[in-house]
């Protein structure tokens, strides 16, 4: 760069970090690189490439400008030392768990996860000798009680997918020191404007950069950040090795886009949250809502002590369970059935039938995942508007619950 960024602001880093248009041409835009391979100056310069002894790119399976300019970026972002791009968030998570686990390894998650990563450490994983134990990791003692000498890392997402729970990551980390095992969270729903958990004390940080880092439901990518020498291990045995995840060019491209107005969109996305959650907790066919920012929350003081706003996706039950959420979704026209999250778009969906289905009806409830569980993701459209198609989808009791002003709820920036 041609200025030292580390102490610039969050929306600063999003947009310049890494990249000076005078090594470029003058481009404003950081370029595409589109190409598969790249010449060698010499046969010794390629040998020593490859030996890992001369920085470079050779291929880009290993490495390419473009995504090594995004995975710099989202590292800034949340204070790590180094970055590896992939071509999904399940590509992140299972190059980090390929990296670090043998066969006799154990890994230990919490109850609630994404139901592809709990499909991959329940049925992919355990394949392979390594098991999998999961706990309630609101309970830290619990934690504490499960963990042993064969423990290589404990994994949770926070919030969690779909239901909202939060773990403690302050607390989790010490856990983690205490055993000689590596933490590895899934900040994919916090996004690093409103969590950072390795300033927390994690080792390794995921994201699905399909959902918010990109923000407009055009791509589909991962990136995992951490320590140098961890990522470098995950770039070289997780991608390179055992599963082939490289993000494309293109993808890195639409991703870095995406940052440049995340914390721009994240701050929207909270203020219109907290207006939603605020009318669904009052609304009488709702019997629950799962939101950080709700004073009802289980975990609201954690979540004030651990995120600086309480984000833009959030949980809810109807009275009427299952069926009630099927024809309350089914009589939306604005809002989009779809179950991707962190879009422009408000999407919803329901856990059990969708996402979540690759837990049996048993493993669900242990998890906290309600059949008539529905979850929200707040776009950026008017909230007045998102409010009203709620109303009236959750006729006939709609008119009992006027759609509020929509500044009657606010949020404050980080």
């Amino acid at each position: 760069m041609a200025r030292d960024l580390i102490e610039t602001g969050f929306s600063t880093r999003a947009i310049h970090a890494g990249y000076d248009p005078a090594d470029e041409h003058g481009a404003l835009t950081p370029p595409v690189h589109l190409t598969s391979t790249f010449a060698f100056d010499s046969a010794e310069a390629g040998g020593e490439m490859f030996a890992g002894t001369r920085p470079g790119h050779f291929y880009s399976r290993i490495s390419n400008p473009t995504t090594d300019l995004l995975e710099r970026r989202v590292a800034s972002l949340e204070g790590a030392e180094a970055g590896v791009a992939t071509a999904s968030g399940m590509g992140a998570i299972t190059a980090v768990m390929w990296s670090f686990l043998r066969a006799g390894d154990e890994v230990v998650t919490d109850q609630t996860l994404y139901g592809c990563t709990f499909a991959f450490m329940r049925d992919g994983l355990s394949r392979f000798g390594i098991t999998v134990t999961q706990v309630d990791m609101t309970d830290m003692d619990a934690l504490a009680a499960v963990v042993s000498d064969k423990t290589r890392i404990i994994y949770f997402e926070t919030p969690a997918n779909p239901n909202m729970r939060l773990v403690d990551i302050a607390g989790a980390a010490k856990v983690a020191r205490a055993c000689g095992a590596k933490l590895v969270v899934d900040n994919t729903y916090a996004t690093p404007l409103l969590t950072r958990p390795i300033e927390l004390g994690a080792d390794i940080v995921v994201h699905s950069a399909t959902k918010y880092l990109g923000g407009h439901g055009d791509l589909v990518g991962g990136i995992a950040v951490g320590g140098v020498e961890d990522m470098a291990r995950v770039r070289l045995t997780g991608v390179k090795d055992m599963t082939g995840a490289v993000m494309s060019p293109f993808t890195a491209f639409l991703v870095m886009r995406g940052l440049k107005t995340l914390a721009l969109r994240m701050r929207q996305h909270c203020t219109s949250a907290a207006s939603v959650a605020t009318w669904l907790e009052s609304h009488p066919a709702v019997t629950r809502v799962f939101y950080p920012g709700l004073k009802s929350f289980d975990q609201h003081a954690l979540a004030q002590r651990q995120m600086a706003l309480p984000g833009g996706m959030m949980a809810f039950e109807l009275a009427g369970g299952h069926e009630a959420g099927v024809a309350m979704m089914n009589r939306l026209t604005l809002i989009r059935r779809a179950v991707s999250l962190g879009d422009a778009e408000t999407l919803i969906q329901h856990p059990a039938s969708m996402t979540h289905s690759t837990y049996s009806a048993e493993e669900r409830a242990a998890a906290g995942i309600g059949e008539g569980l529905v979850r929200l993701s707040v776009g950026l459209e008017d909230v007045a508007d998102i409010l009203a198609d709620l109303a009236t989808a959750l006729s006939p009791h709609a008119a009992l619950s006027p759609v509020p002003e929509a500044r009657k709820v606010n949020v404050a920036a980080p």
